[in-house]
């Protein structure tokens, strides 16, 4: 009797222990194979999903609520991403466009949530707060958003942000902006001292102003005597204002123009003006022929694609997800006809850098603020109220000091206004 009662025991602890290492291997974080571990000095591409389970949800439904619709250049790449990889997939999909950033969102949201969809995502920053209130009354859908700050502190297992390494696409644009003003300059159309660019912003927010930072380090990188100026609409879609800027920077005496704004205003004023201009999001190559040079956009694809497998084989979404060129996350635009000769190959030989971990974007040897080269920069990477500064984010790699920007959280927190960068009336 007493054997039988050992061999039984022995049995049971077998099936507990086997059972707690099957739990184990299914929590959140426990898989590198599952999720990414937003840390610092942690490469975090190349993430793929664990398939070996089986597929646990055959029908997957996927919807996409946009700030504008397709007019929008910003917009039009979350849908053209999301229309690609939901063929692809057999995924079903609904786009639901004009969603402002306003309880219209949450209504929306929760709109998709009842009628069955498994993912919800959201492209626009103001969307934020009502998708987090929708994951908290519908537990069981994901809940996604593009450039939010909260994914890593909001506690709400079914709701994740996501942005991807853009500044180093930036930079690469910057690359062939600087090259054209070196042909400009070589051919006599400018001096040195009127290698000038201009950059319509939408909002002077982290993002933008990471963004056009980065875009004029990449420029500074090939032509040192350039500088730039810069203006905001306060506003992502304003086909007029968009205009009205790119025109102002052109009479200020700006021999090339940039963006972050998601109209045409800005390309099509450049092109009428005979202007060098570089985009985001979508090439102007057709409609800006004489005037196109380069751009870059995120590929949200690579993000769909990978949400849409973790709901299929039962994984967990990130809570903050970031890409960057090795998962095809951040691409360059193709190249117009009005770039000047070795572009292609500098933005290959910077690309390699990149890829390689030997370039910093941020750099603190190449550049500086108010004269000073910094040691330590404590940026707003904790959202809160009273957007209060919180943590150093300058790091060393080598002999490389350098802002590591998108490492303590996905969405960008580089705010300083660097020498050589001026607002357009300073």
């Amino acid at each position: 009797m007493k054997k039988k009662v050992f061999v039984l025991l022995v049995v049971v602890a077998l099936i507990a222990a086997l059972c707690a290492t099957f739990v184990a291997c299914n929590k959140k974080g426990n898989n590198a194979d599952d999720t990414i571990k937003l840390d610092p000095m942690t490469n975090i591409d190349n993430v793929t999903v664990d398939k070996t389970g089986g597929v646990v949800k055959s029908s997957i439904k996927f919807g996409l609520i946009t700030l504008h619709d397709s007019s929008s250049t910003y917009d039009k790449n979350f849908i053209d991403a999301a229309t690609a990889v939901c063929a692809e997939m057999g995924v079903a999909l609904r786009v639901e466009s004009g969603i402002e950033e306003s309880n219209a969102c949450y209504d929306k949201a929760v709109e998709l949530a009842e009628a069955g969809f498994d993912i919800v995502f959201a492209d626009s920053f103001g969307h934020e707060p009502f998708m987090v209130q929708a994951a908290k009354a519908y537990p069981n859908v994901q809940f996604c958003h593009a450039t939010g700050t909260t994914g890593r502190i909001a506690n709400v297992s079914n709701f994740q942000t996501a942005f991807a390494n853009i500044y180093e696409g930036r930079y690469l644009a910057g690359i062939a902006a600087g090259m054209k003003l070196n042909e400009m300059i070589n051919n006599n159309t400018i001096t040195a001292a009127q290698a000038v660019m201009g950059y319509v912003g939408a909002y002077p927010y982290e993002e933008v102003v990471s963004g056009l930072t980065s875009f004029y380090l990449g420029a500074k990188s090939v032509c040192p005597q350039v500088t730039m100026k810069t203006t905001f609409t306060n506003s992502w879609f304003d086909p007029t204002a968009e205009a009205n800027s790119a025109l102002a920077l052109i009479n200020a005496g700006c021999a090339l123009i940039s963006q972050h704004a998601d109209s045409m205003g800005a390309p099509s004023t450049c092109e009428s003006k005979g202007v060098p201009n570089v985009t985001y999001n979508v090439s102007t190559k057709t409609a800006c022929p004489n005037t196109y040079l380069a751009g870059c956009k995120i590929n949200w694809g690579t993000y769909f694609k990978y949400i849409i497998e973790c709901v299929q084989y039962g994984k967990d979404i990130p809570d903050d997800w970031t890409g960057g060129f090795a998962t095809g996350a951040v691409e360059t635009l193709e190249l117009g006809s009005a770039v000047a000769d070795g572009t292609a190959a500098a933005i290959a030989a910077a690309k390699a850098q990149f890829e390689a971990g030997t370039l910093k974007v941020f750099d603190c040897s190449k550049f500086t603020v108010s004269g000073l080269t910094l040691t330590e920069y404590v940026a707003n990477v904790i959202s809160d109220e009273n957007f209060e500064a919180d943590t150093n984010v300058v790091l060393k790699s080598g002999n490389t000091t350098y802002i590591a920007e998108s490492t303590y959280r996905s969405a960008p927190y580089f705010g300083l206004t660097i020498d050589g960068i001026s607002p357009l009336n300073a």
